[in-house]
Protein backbone atom coordinates (compact mmCIF):
# COMPACT_ATOMS: atom_id res chain seq x y z
CA UNK A 1 0.00 0.00 0.00
CA UNK A 2 1.76 3.52 -0.99
CA UNK A 3 1.80 6.25 1.51
CA UNK A 4 0.76 9.85 1.66
CA UNK A 5 3.25 11.62 -1.66
CA UNK A 6 4.57 15.39 -0.17
CA UNK A 7 4.90 17.10 -3.47
CA UNK A 8 2.48 19.59 -4.05
CA UNK A 9 0.31 19.44 -7.45
CA UNK A 10 -0.13 22.12 -9.72
CA UNK A 11 -4.16 21.75 -9.12
CA UNK A 12 -3.39 22.82 -5.32
CA UNK A 13 -1.05 25.58 -6.66
CA UNK A 14 -3.95 27.09 -8.91
CA UNK A 15 -6.14 26.49 -5.58
CA UNK A 16 -4.27 29.09 -3.78
CA UNK A 17 -3.88 31.71 -6.88
CA UNK A 18 -6.08 34.29 -4.73
CA UNK A 19 -4.48 34.12 -1.43
CA UNK A 20 -1.88 36.93 -0.59
CA UNK A 21 1.69 37.16 -1.36
CA UNK A 22 2.66 36.49 2.05
CA UNK A 23 0.67 33.40 2.11
CA UNK A 24 2.11 32.62 -1.09
CA UNK A 25 5.59 32.66 0.37
CA UNK A 26 4.77 30.24 3.34
CA UNK A 27 3.38 27.56 1.09
CA UNK A 28 5.97 27.93 -1.21
CA UNK A 29 8.58 27.52 1.79
CA UNK A 30 6.61 24.61 2.88
CA UNK A 31 6.78 22.56 -0.54
CA UNK A 32 10.30 23.23 -0.66
CA UNK A 33 10.51 22.12 3.09
CA UNK A 34 8.40 18.89 2.26
CA UNK A 35 10.27 17.91 -0.90
CA UNK A 36 13.80 17.82 1.00
CA UNK A 37 12.46 15.64 3.55
CA UNK A 38 11.23 13.65 0.54
CA UNK A 39 14.98 13.13 -0.87
CA UNK A 40 17.42 10.30 0.46
CA UNK A 41 20.86 10.01 1.13
CA UNK A 42 21.38 8.45 -2.62
CA UNK A 43 20.23 11.94 -4.14
CA UNK A 44 16.68 10.21 -5.48
CA UNK A 45 13.44 11.85 -4.69
CA UNK A 46 11.53 9.20 -2.57
CA UNK A 47 7.62 8.97 -3.46
CA UNK A 48 4.88 7.86 -1.25
CA UNK A 49 6.05 4.10 -1.66
CA UNK A 50 9.37 4.97 -0.32
CA UNK A 51 7.49 6.75 2.56
CA UNK A 52 5.87 3.25 2.90
CA UNK A 53 8.96 1.16 3.48
CA UNK A 54 10.44 3.31 6.21
CA UNK A 55 7.44 2.70 8.12
CA UNK A 56 7.34 -1.22 7.61
CA UNK A 57 10.54 -1.26 8.50
CA UNK A 58 10.24 -0.34 12.22
CA UNK A 59 7.70 -3.30 12.41
CA UNK A 60 9.19 -6.74 13.25
CA UNK A 61 8.01 -9.13 10.89
CA UNK A 62 5.75 -12.10 12.17
CA UNK A 63 8.05 -15.30 12.72
CA UNK A 64 7.57 -18.26 10.66
CA UNK A 65 6.52 -21.33 12.95
CA UNK A 66 9.55 -23.43 14.73
CA UNK A 67 11.64 -19.74 14.65
CA UNK A 68 10.79 -19.16 18.03
CA UNK A 69 13.99 -18.05 19.98
CA UNK A 70 16.11 -21.24 20.96
CA UNK A 71 16.20 -22.75 24.60
CA UNK A 72 18.06 -25.19 24.67
CA UNK A 73 17.57 -28.66 27.33
CA UNK A 74 19.88 -30.61 29.08
CA UNK A 75 19.87 -33.89 27.27
CA UNK A 76 20.91 -36.20 29.63
CA UNK A 77 18.16 -35.25 32.46
CA UNK A 78 15.38 -35.33 29.57
CA UNK A 79 16.54 -39.23 28.71
CA UNK A 80 16.44 -39.89 32.25
CA UNK A 81 13.73 -38.50 33.13
CA UNK A 82 11.66 -39.86 30.45
CA UNK A 83 9.45 -42.88 31.21
CA UNK A 84 9.64 -44.20 27.38
CA UNK A 85 13.38 -44.71 27.60
CA UNK A 86 14.30 -48.11 28.59
CA UNK A 87 16.16 -48.65 31.70
CA UNK A 88 18.83 -50.35 29.80
CA UNK A 89 19.46 -47.28 28.35
CA UNK A 90 19.40 -45.27 31.50
CA UNK A 91 22.03 -47.26 33.40
CA UNK A 92 24.52 -47.53 30.63
CA UNK A 93 24.28 -43.55 29.96
CA UNK A 94 27.13 -42.77 31.93
CA UNK A 95 29.87 -40.32 31.75
CA UNK A 96 32.77 -40.79 29.46
CA UNK A 97 35.24 -38.50 31.08
CA UNK A 98 34.36 -36.19 34.06
CA UNK A 99 30.84 -34.73 33.07
CA UNK A 100 30.55 -35.31 29.28
CA UNK A 101 28.29 -37.37 28.29
CA UNK A 102 28.20 -39.63 25.03
CA UNK A 103 25.17 -37.87 23.67
CA UNK A 104 24.15 -35.35 20.68
CA UNK A 105 21.36 -32.85 20.59
CA UNK A 106 19.94 -31.16 17.75
CA UNK A 107 17.08 -28.23 17.59
CA UNK A 108 15.15 -27.65 14.53
CA UNK A 109 11.56 -27.68 13.15
CA UNK A 110 10.16 -31.11 12.37
CA UNK A 111 6.72 -30.72 13.74
CA UNK A 112 5.38 -27.83 12.67
CA UNK A 113 5.12 -26.58 16.54
CA UNK A 114 5.89 -22.78 17.78
CA UNK A 115 9.38 -24.03 19.64
CA UNK A 116 12.52 -26.45 18.31
CA UNK A 117 11.49 -29.62 18.76
CA UNK A 118 14.93 -31.77 19.90
CA UNK A 119 16.50 -35.01 19.27
CA UNK A 120 18.74 -36.66 20.97
CA UNK A 121 20.97 -39.52 20.57
CA UNK A 122 22.48 -41.81 23.10
CA UNK A 123 25.87 -43.60 22.26
CA UNK A 124 28.56 -45.15 24.03
CA UNK A 125 31.41 -44.25 25.28
CA UNK A 126 33.78 -46.81 23.79
CA UNK A 127 33.04 -46.83 19.72
CA UNK A 128 30.40 -43.81 19.36
CA UNK A 129 27.67 -46.25 18.85
CA UNK A 130 24.17 -45.17 18.66
CA UNK A 131 21.81 -47.02 20.80
CA UNK A 132 18.59 -45.18 21.04
CA UNK A 133 17.68 -41.97 18.68
CA UNK A 134 14.25 -39.78 19.99
CA UNK A 135 12.46 -36.96 19.58
CA UNK A 136 11.10 -34.38 21.43
CA UNK A 137 8.11 -31.76 20.56
CA UNK A 138 7.22 -28.94 23.29
CA UNK A 139 3.89 -28.92 24.55
CA UNK A 140 2.84 -25.75 26.60
CA UNK A 141 5.67 -25.98 28.74
CA UNK A 142 6.58 -30.08 29.17
CA UNK A 143 8.61 -31.70 26.04
CA UNK A 144 7.17 -34.75 24.81
CA UNK A 145 8.12 -37.96 23.29
CA UNK A 146 6.95 -38.51 19.86
CA UNK A 147 9.59 -40.84 18.14
CA UNK A 148 12.06 -43.70 20.08
CA UNK A 149 13.81 -45.96 18.06
CA UNK A 150 16.36 -48.14 20.57
CA UNK A 151 18.38 -50.43 18.60
CA UNK A 152 22.43 -50.92 17.75
CA UNK A 153 23.71 -48.14 15.25
CA UNK A 154 20.69 -45.73 15.24
CA UNK A 155 20.89 -42.17 14.58
CA UNK A 156 19.08 -39.32 13.77
CA UNK A 157 19.27 -35.84 12.29
CA UNK A 158 17.17 -32.91 11.27
CA UNK A 159 17.39 -32.07 7.31
CA UNK A 160 15.27 -29.24 5.95
CA UNK A 161 12.10 -30.11 8.27
CA UNK A 162 12.49 -33.97 8.00
CA UNK A 163 13.32 -36.71 10.41
CA UNK A 164 16.24 -38.82 8.48
CA UNK A 165 17.52 -41.90 10.46
CA UNK A 166 20.31 -44.12 9.72
CA UNK A 167 20.34 -47.36 10.86
CA UNK A 168 23.75 -49.48 10.23
CA UNK A 169 23.50 -52.81 9.09
CA UNK A 170 25.48 -55.99 10.06
CA UNK A 171 26.25 -59.24 9.14
CA UNK A 172 27.36 -62.40 10.53
CA UNK A 173 30.94 -61.53 11.81
CA UNK A 174 31.14 -57.94 11.24
CA UNK A 175 33.33 -55.66 13.71
CA UNK A 176 31.42 -52.70 15.12
CA UNK A 177 33.09 -50.44 13.28
CA UNK A 178 33.01 -52.23 9.71
CA UNK A 179 29.27 -52.97 8.86
CA UNK A 180 27.97 -54.54 6.02
CA UNK A 181 25.52 -51.34 5.04
CA UNK A 182 23.32 -48.89 6.35
CA UNK A 183 19.29 -48.02 5.92
CA UNK A 184 18.62 -44.61 5.15
CA UNK A 185 15.37 -43.46 6.61
CA UNK A 186 13.63 -40.40 6.21
CA UNK A 187 10.42 -39.41 8.28
CA UNK A 188 8.07 -36.62 7.88
CA UNK A 189 5.21 -35.54 10.27
CA UNK A 190 1.57 -36.03 9.25
CA UNK A 191 -1.24 -35.20 11.54
CA UNK A 192 -0.19 -36.34 15.39
CA UNK A 193 3.30 -39.00 14.49
CA UNK A 194 5.93 -39.40 11.90
CA UNK A 195 5.39 -41.41 9.11
CA UNK A 196 8.20 -42.98 6.77
CA UNK A 197 8.30 -41.06 3.61
CA UNK A 198 12.03 -42.86 2.17
CA UNK A 199 14.20 -45.43 2.26
CA UNK A 200 17.53 -45.93 0.60
CA UNK A 201 19.35 -48.84 1.47
CA UNK A 202 23.83 -48.88 0.91
CA UNK A 203 25.54 -51.40 0.68
CA UNK A 204 29.71 -50.97 2.19
CA UNK A 205 32.60 -52.17 -0.34
CA UNK A 206 34.44 -55.07 1.70
CA UNK A 207 37.53 -53.53 0.15
CA UNK A 208 38.27 -51.25 2.66
CA UNK A 209 38.74 -51.91 6.05
CA UNK A 210 39.92 -55.26 7.31
CA UNK A 211 38.48 -57.16 4.49
CA UNK A 212 39.02 -57.55 0.73
CA UNK A 213 42.35 -56.77 -0.18
CA UNK A 214 45.74 -57.63 1.32
CA UNK A 215 48.06 -54.87 0.69
CA UNK A 216 50.36 -56.75 -1.63
CA UNK A 217 52.06 -54.20 -3.74
CA UNK A 218 50.82 -53.90 -7.62
CA UNK A 219 53.25 -56.03 -10.11
CA UNK A 220 55.32 -54.97 -12.84
CA UNK A 221 53.57 -54.80 -16.06
CA UNK A 222 56.06 -56.73 -18.62
CA UNK A 223 58.89 -55.09 -20.39
CA UNK A 224 58.14 -54.76 -24.47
Amino acid sequence: MRGLSARDDDGTTGRLGAASTAAMGVLAAFGLFTAACSTGGTGMRDEGAARTDQATSTTAPTPPAGSSALKKVDPVQLIKSDPEVSDRVKDDLKPCVADAYPVDTSYGNLTGGDRPDVVVNVMTCEDAVGVGTYVYRVTDTKYENVFALEEPAVYSTIDRGDLVLTKQVYDEGDPVAYPSGEDVITYRWVGNRFSEHDRVHNDYSKAIGDGGIDGSAPTSPPEN
